[in-house]
C-alpha cells in the first residue's frame, strides 16, 4: 500500500510539474511559428545576477547531438545546445536548454535554461540567430522537421520573445 501511495504521489507531482513545462503554452502564429512570450521575472533576475545583458551573445553548436555537421535536422520539441566559448559565468561546453519550432518558414529556437558542466541549471531567456536568412529551412525539410546548412549559430540574451 505504501508503494502504491508513493507511486501515486510521484505521478501526481510529475503531472503537475510537466504542465508548467518551460516553453509550453506558447501561442502559435498562423504559420506555426511561436508568438510573443514574456521572459519570466525569475529569469531576468538570474541574468542580471550573472551579468548577462540583452544583446549579449555566444556561439553555440545548435544541437549537442549533431555538432560539426554540415547539415542539421531539427525536430519540434526540446533542444540541448553547447556553448563554444565563455559566456558570462559559463565556460565553453556549457549547455543551453530550450525549445525548437519548425512549422514556420524558418527554425525558431528559444532557450530557457543554461548549465555549466559542473553547475545547476539556471533560468535565462535567449534565442538562436543567424544573419542572411540562414535559419530558413531548406526545401527538402519534411513536415515537423527543418534542415539547415551548418550546425553553429549565435545565442542572444533577450528580455522577451517576440
Amino acid at each position: 500500500m505504501h508503494t502504491a501511495r508513493t507511486l501515486l504521489l510521484t505521478s501526481t507531482a510529475l503531472l503537475f510539474f510537466s504542465t508548467g513545462c518551460i516553453g509550453s503554452g506558447v501561442a502559435l502564429r498562423p504559420d506555426g511559428s511561436p508568438g510573443p512570450q514574456e521572459c519570466p521575472e525569475e529569469s531576468k533576475k538570474a541574468m542580471r545576477y550573472m551579468g548577462l545583458r540583452v544583446g549579449d551573445s555566444v556561439l553555440v553548436d545548435l544541437d549537442a547531438n549533431q555538432t560539426e555537421s554540415r547539415r542539421v535536422t531539427f525536430y519540434d520539441g526540446p533542444i540541448e545546445s553547447v556553448t563554444r566559448e565563455e559566456f558570462g559565468p559559463f565556460v565553453a561546453t556549457s549547455r543551453l536548454y530550450g525549445q525548437v519550432w519548425t512549422s514556420g518558414p524558418q527554425v525558431v529556437i528559444r532557450y530557457y535554461e543554461a548549465q555549466s558542466p559542473t553547475g545547476e541549471k539556471v533560468p535565462l531567456c535567449a534565442v538562436a540567430r543567424l544573419g542572411y536568412d540562414q535559419m530558413r529551412k531548406l526545401p527538402e525539410s519534411k513536415p515537423g522537421t527543418a534542415v539547415l546548412d551548418g550546425s553553429v549559430a549565435a545565442a542572444f540574451i533577450v528580455d522577451a520573445f517576440r
